[in-house]
């Protein structure tokens, strides 16, 4: 609701701005007037270049949110959709190449803060709409009176991102981004995210239309490691002022998954199998069952444990107590 008001509070600025300037003497005297070209040409730098621009990542964060949160409405996805990814397309521009001549590997988180931006706003829309307004929907109860709803702000938290590099990506060069979430425990919701060939891997179908083409060939199988440039993994927290929020009951306000016989939030364990074949095979699970939906989660979990044995690196910290080298300057 924020957003809204703030964007309605914009649109008399912009009306007042286009009122006292004459919009076609401006754009004639740009392209036509003293210096027309270098102004022509620093724009065309700029146009291919916008995403490494001062604020842009903020512009393209708020987009994300603004669109899914404000914009679209919520979606109906079913269970059995929970684990599919969302796609979104970019490129390395010239202000994203190092010295190597290809997309420099600092760059890499800022595409996966949007992608994943993407992902948990589209799937977690309504679940984020009913946490925030906790006092009337009571999404989340208070763990100390559960007959009474937790109170404070609701907030989105990243807790680490992991990235792996295979293969460089050159200069312009497009690039997809799949997204989709691959599991989550008693506090982290664990996403995955693959930058990926544009145009080399279709899905066979898209949950929300058509949206491009489509797999046809039944069974297609094909190396798609070869196609994959880079792979990262974040982990979500989300909050209810000091209160941890469970990720299934986000998951489960937003329709995403099943009911559950003990409930999602009561599991007793939370370590993955020790091995693939634990639990009935694929063919013998029903899509969209809490069995399979469990059996995909705790899978997912043993990528997202390393993820989050990693934490304890924090405890590594070498204080100097024996010296240290030296103190350089970052430039």
């Amino acid at each position: 609701m924020s957003f809204r008001l703030a964007s309605l509070g914009l649109l008399p600025l912009f009306a007042y701005i286009t009122y006292r300037l004459d919009m076609e003497e401006t754009v004639r005297a740009f392209f036509t007037g003293p210096g027309s070209y270098s102004r022509i040409f620093a724009t065309v730098v700029l146009a291919l270049n916008w995403k490494s621009l001062p604020f842009a990542w903020t512009v393209r964060i708020c987009h994300s949110m603004i669109l899914h949160l404000l914009i679209r409405p919520f979606h109906t996805h079913t269970p059995d959709k929970l684990f599919h990814p969302v796609i979104c397309e970019s490129h390395a521009s010239i202000t994203e190449i190092d010295y190597r001549f290809h997309k420099s590997n600092s760059t890499y988180l800022a595409d996966v803060d949007i992608a994943r931006s993407h992902l948990a706003s589209h799937l977690l829309a309504r679940s984020g709409h009913l946490a925030y307004r906790n006092a009337k929907t009571h999404l989340v109860m208070d763990p100390l009176d559960p007959s009474r709803p937790a109170t404070g702000s609701f907030n989105i938290g990243l807790g680490a991102v992991y990235c792996s590099w295979k293969r460089e990506i050159k200069p312009y060069q497009k690039y997809e981004m799949w997204s989709r979430i691959i599991a989550w425990d008693r506090k982290w919701l664990y996403i995955m995210i693959h930058f990926v060939e544009k145009g080399t891997v279709k899905p066979r179908s898209w949950d929300l239309g058509n949206y491009g083409p489509t797999r046809t060939t039944p069974g297609e199988s094909r190396d798609w490691e070869k196609k994959v440039y880079a792979t990262a993994l974040s982990n979500y927290i989300f909050k209810l002022g000091r209160l941890t929020i469970h990720p299934a009951i986000m998951l489960q306000g937003s329709g995403l998954l099943p009911e559950r016989p003990c409930g999602w939030t009561s599991e007793t364990s939370e370590t993955a199998p020790e091995a693939d074949g634990d639990g009935p095979a694929d063919a013998e699970l029903e899509r969209g069952s809490w069995q399979w939906i469990e059996r995909e989660r705790k899978r997912g979990l043993r990528y997202a444990e390393h993820l989050k044995a990693m934490q304890d690196l924090h405890g590594q910290f070498d204080s100097g107590e024996d010296g240290a080298i030296g103190r350089f300057p970052l430039g």
